[in-house]
């Protein structure tokens, strides 16, 4: 007989396994789902800004005001 493998991960909130086929994954309570919900809300979580390709960075390329008029 084999086994079925199950999904599974860790609460993000309270680091308890949780099982995919449960209701309130990834969290494994409504408590947990709106505590990190609240962290959210407050600031506690950001998202960075992304990193800057030199390649296709154009912050150096000279703009159109800064060329003198003739």
């Amino acid at each position: 007989m084999t086994k079925k493998k199950v999904c599974s991960l860790r609460c993000p909130t309270c680091r308890k396994i949780v099982l995919a086929n449960d209701a309130e994954y990834p969290f494994c309570s409504e408590r947990c789902r709106a505590i990190d919900l609240g962290k959210w809300a407050s600031g506690g979580y950001v998202i960075s800004t992304p990193l800057n390709d030199p390649e296709t960075d154009d912050s150096n390329y000279p703009s159109q005001r800064s060329k003198k008029p003739q």
